[in-house]
């Protein structure tokens, strides 16, 4: 039996930028996607702490080091910027896998940048 587990958790992300002329996604750090391994494409959810929006979409990756996190298009009308994100990404794996899995948890700092897990 397959189980869908919460593979990666990126939290106290900060919405630096908007931008609804756009495809649609989210931008994130090329940083912070890695210190979670999330990579560009995959599917994630994005949980506003503000206001209590829950959006799926894929993720883009931004500039090393610039502490981006932009959402774009249809899902810049979910969150301003400054609001506080949790954002997640999940995997499929066997029942025997799952019970030796942990989740990756990524905190962020001043101006989106990692502060360790």
């Amino acid at each position: 039996m397959l189980r869908i587990l919460c593979k990666s958790k990126i939290t106290k992300g900060l919405i630096t930028d908007k931008e609804l002329h756009y495809n649609g996604s989210i931008g994130i750090d090329k940083n912070i996607l890695s210190e979670a391994d999330v990579i560009p494409g995959e599917q994630v959810q994005v949980l506003n702490s503000n206001n209590g929006n829950r959006i799926t979409t894929y993720v883009i990756e931004e500039v090393a080091g610039s502490g981006k996190i932009v959402l774009y298009g249809p899902a810049a009308r979910s969150g301003e910027v400054g609001d506080e994100l949790v954002i997640l990404s999940y995997c499929m794996m066997e029942t025997k896998e799952s019970h030796n899995f942990s989740i990756r948890h990524t905190v962020l700092g001043k101006n989106n940048q990692c502060k360790g897990k």
